[in-house]
This record gives C-alpha cells, sequence and structure tokens, in this order.
C-alpha cells in the first residue's frame, strides 16, 4: 500500500448509467476522472464475481467468474455486436437509484444472446475464444456447464438438480449435456470473454491515471458453486454432496441469533494435503484483475462459527479451529508478498490478532465504531491508530454516516461532535471525512455515500437480511463541483495526495 493515501469505496453496480446497473462503460471511466481529479489514489469495489441468491456479490456461483450484469452495452455496440437498437428502447429500471435485479434478469439476456450469437458469426472473434478458452481452461469451462445445466433445470440449486448422475459429474451425462446444451455453454463462456475483456480495458484505464484497484475477496464460497459442484473434496459434505455444516457468526449485540450465512464449510485438513494448492490458485487469479486485494472474514481463518446445516439459524454453532499460519505461509512461499488487506472486524480475539501480526497484513479501523463507547478507548478511533492501518468512515455493511449519526445517543453525538471538533454548521458526513483522513492511518477510504452526504436510505447492505440489499445506485448530479472540491482538499491537506 502507498503511504499516506486515500481512495474511494464504491460498488461497479452504484454507479449511474442507463443499463439499470452500474456497468464497465463511460460512468466506470468518469469515475476513474473523478478520482484522479480529486488527487486518490484507490478505487475499492466489491467482488465481481456473479451474484445468486439475494444479489449478494458474497454468494456467487463461481470464485472465479465475472458478473455479467457488468457488461456494457455501448461498448459492445462499438465492436458491432449489437446495434443500438438492440437495447435503447428497452426498460431496465423504473427507478435510477434503485436496482432492480428481478427486471435485469429478464431484460439482460436477450441482448446479450444478440451480442454472442454477432461475435460467433465472425470467425476471428471465434478464434479470440479459442485464445480466451485456453488462457482459462482451469474453470472457463466447468463454470460455462455448470450455469448451463444449472439453467436447464429452472435455475435450481445444485443440491436440488434432479438427476444425480449430473450432480455427480458422471461420464457420460457431462458428455450428454455437452452435446445437447452446446449453444448455452458457448453462451456462458463469450459472456465471460465480454467481462473479462471489458474490465481489463478499464483497469488498464484506472492504472494508466494512476489509480489502483482494491478488489474484495469472500471467504467462502457458494453451496451452489462450481466449486462445490467439481471440488466437492475441498468441503465438508455428506454422501449426496450436500454441506454438513455451512458459516456464519454467532449472537452478538447486533443479533440474538447471530447470522447465518449458508456457505460450506472448508474441510481444512484436505486442503493441507495439497499443499492449499486451491487457494494459492484462488489467490493468484484474484490478482490477474486487481492491484490490492481484500480478504473478508480474515477472522475464520484462525477460527470459524461452524453450525449444523439442519440449523435454521447461527445461534447453535461452534467455534472450529481455521488453517491460520500455515496458509498464509504457503500462498508467501508460493507467491511472495502480495498488497493484501485484512478484514479482521467483528469478533476478533487473541488468536485473530496473533494471525493478524504473523501475516503482517494490515487490518481495517472503521470510524463509526470509534464512537459507540464515550470512554475514548476504542480502538477504532484515530488517536489508538496505527500507521499501518486502512481506516474507513464504515463499508458496505455499515450505515452510511448520516444514518449512523441519526442513531447515536445524544450522548455518543455529543462525544463524536466534541471529538472531531466540529462547528454547528458543519455537515457530520464532512467531519467524519476530514478526522478520517486527518488520522495517523497511512490509507483512507471514504464511502462514496458519505462524499455526496446521502441520507440513510443509500446504505448497501444489512447484514443477515435479505430482499432490500446491494441495491443503491448514484445519481451523477449529485456529484457536484463542491463536493469534490472538498475531497480533493482533504486530501491535500493531510498529506495523501497520488503524486
Amino acid at each position: 500500500m502507498a503511504k499516506r493515501s486515500s481512495g474511494v469505496l464504491m460498488h461497479i453496480t452504484s454507479l449511474p448509467g442507463n443499463f439499470g446497473i452500474g456497468t464497465f462503460g463511460k460512468e466506470a471511466y468518469e469515475f476513474v476522472d473523478f478520482l484522479k481529479e480529486t488527487n486518490q489514489t484507490y478505487w475499492q469495489l466489491l467482488p465481481l464475481t456473479t451474484t445468486s441468491y439475494g444479489d449478494s456479490p458474497y454468494q456467487s456461483f463461481s470464485a472465479v467468474a465475472g458478473n455479467t450484469n457488468l457488461i456494457d452495452f455501448d461498448l459492445l455496440e462499438k465492436e458491432g455486436f449489437l446495434t443500438k437498437a438492440d437495447y435503447e428502447t428497452i426498460k431496465f429500471t423504473d427507478d435510477e437509484e434503485t436496482i432492480d435485479y428481478a427486471l435485469l434478469f429478464e431484460t439482460r439476456r436477450p441482448i446479450l444472446e444478440k451480442a454472442v450469437k454477432a461475435f460467433l458469426a465472425d470467425a476471428d472473434q471465434k478464434a479470440i475464444l479459442t485464445t480466451f478458452e485456453k488462457e482459462n481452461v482451469s474453470w472457463l469451462g466447468d463454470y460455462a456447464e455448470f450455469m448451463a445445466i444449472k439453467e436447464s433445470f429452472n435455475n435450481q440449486s445444485l443440491q436440488e438438480w434432479p438427476e444425480k448422475a449430473i450432480a455427480r459429474r458422471e461420464e457420460k451425462a457431462l458428455a450428454d449435456y455437452r452435446e445437447k446444451l452446446a449453444e448455452v455453454i458457448d453462451y456462458h463462456k463469450v459472456t465471460q470473454y465480454f467481462f473479462f475483456k471489458q474490465w481489463a480495458e478499464l483497469k488498464d484505464y484506472a492504472n494508466k491515471n494512476a489509480i489502483q484497484i482494491i478488489g474484495d475477496m469472500p471467504i467462502y464460497v457458494s453451496a451452489d458453486s462450481v466449486e462445490m459442484w467439481t471440488k466437492p473434496e475441498l468441503f465438508k459434505v455428506d454422501e449426496k454432496g450436500h454441506p454438513k455444516y455451512v458459516a456464519g457468526v454467532p449472537a452478538d449485540e447486533f443479533s440474538d441469533v447471530g447470522q447465518y450465512w449458508g456457505n460450506p464449510i472448508y474441510d481444512w485438513k484436505k486442503h493441507k494435503e495439497t499443499g492449499y494448492a486451491w487457494w494459492i490458485y484462488r489467490i493468484t487469479e484474484s490478482f490477474k484483475i486487481y492491484d490490492v486485494l481484500r480478504i473478508d472474514h480474515f477472522k475464520g481463518f484462525s477460527d470459524f462459527w461452524q453450525v449444523d446445516a439442519k440449523e435454521d439459524t447461527a445461534k447453535n454453532g461452534s467455534w472450529q479451529p481455521g488453517p491460520g499460519y500455515d496458509l498464509f505461509e504457503a500462498i508467501k512461499k508460493e507467491l511472495g508478498e502480495l498488497p493484501i488487506i485484512a478484514e479482521n472486524l467483528g469478533y476478533i480475539d487473541e488468536k485473530a490478532e496473533k494471525l493478524l501480526e504473523d501475516t503482517a497484513f494490515p487490518g481495517m479501523k472503521i470510524l463509526e465504531f470509534g464512537f459507540f463507547d464515550v470512554t475514548g478507548e476504542s480502538l477504532d478511533l484515530p488517536h489508538n491508530y496505527t500507521s499501518d492501518a486502512v481506516a474507513y468512515t464504515g463499508t458496505h455493511d455499515n450505515e452510511v454516516v448520516n444514518g449512523w449519526y441519526d442513531n447515536l445517543t445524544p450522548e455518543q453525538q455529543a462525544y463524536a461532535d466534541a471529538y472531531m471538533h466540529r462547528d454547528s454548521d458543519e455537515p457530520i458526513t464532512q467531519a467524519m471525512l476530514r478526522t478520517l483522513y486527518a488520522s495517523v492511518a497511512d490509507t483512507a477510504i471514504a464511502c462514496m455515500q458519505d462524499i455526496l452526504d446521502l441520507s440513510a436510505e443509500s446504505r448497501m447492505n444489512v447484514p443477515n437480511t435479505v430482499g432490500q440489499n446491494w441495491k443503491w445506485r448514484m445519481k451523477k448530479e449529485d456529484l457536484t463541483a463542491e463536493k469534490k472540491a472538498y475531497l480533493k482538499t482533504i486530501t491535500e491537506l493531510y498529506q495523501r495526495g497520488n503524486n
């Protein structure tokens, strides 16, 4: 990580634009321009992988494949794979500030199918696809087959597939489905090519403008994933290939029943036997598309909360030992020192702190957390930061600053105001950004909603809830000259400029 630097947390899906969801198109390039204009160094994203249950980027059909909702139609039109008439009259949303995933599911596929057909009709493009397949042989074919078969079963999850022979990947069944679903398999291969081509070009533009991309890697994969289909031995599964145990976190002050995530638990003994080969591979793939990598739920590598899959909540689970430093020693031995941020939030005990110390990865500090305790002892207050920390106003899982402040007690509000030397006419968002950027932490990351001074409704995710998350989009007009100027001012005032 760069010394005394800053950046913005803003997922691609939240960008403005004409397609009902943020994409890799014009508005993404303009966002890079904004970061450069305000002298930032980093653009932090949520996972770029596919979304499944609850539209969460932390529940993916694949640990590697990209989210095809992010493919930009205007870029496909420029390459000759679409005409504007193919998509200009399509209604992708009823509200430009909210993503309607169900509507996108219906409207985007026919357009992408047209683009795929045009792509495959060009012999030169088919040759490019062959090269892409060879370069991604470790995952592309398996993913395309998994998705095609899943769709043939009306998108049922892997555990519900009615034909057990293909769920078990028996050779005859695989051969039959490859022949029967060849066209759909090609669709998934080509759309992955579109995704990675458009992303590579956007990332290249960012890097040429001195902006680095911080990516995000969930610790777990989904039960309904290609990894569970092709590598069930890496997970704790029963004889039918169903998860015996699932992940979550125990009850705490925020939830009486904990958080039931439902992701299958890794068989860490098996991973160790393979020299952690899959993890080394996964990290390698991540650094092909990111400059810096945030690893989600770092606590789960020291020990993790394991819940019987038959349970309905995470309340009745148990702590189990994770791989510890052994995993990261293997990764470092194979790949060297890597720019990794550890998401060390939640229940962090001595064991988790020791793992963070052993890896020497920078951890995270959340400024919002610091003001819950009015004694001044919170480690999330800037006077307790260390320089190697990566400090945030909040993350995608927290309230935006305006919502957070409104929900503080009067005592907590008074403490926060006094701590930040906040004037009565200073917006709380500006006070928080100013305090964050003034901190000793080498890296400061601001949420875009806080830069825009948005209300509580712009929150990205409420953990342990499904249905109303991951929907927020910014309006282009919200990013005013005044807000840009303020961000640039505090960036340069506190020596975080990208020079």
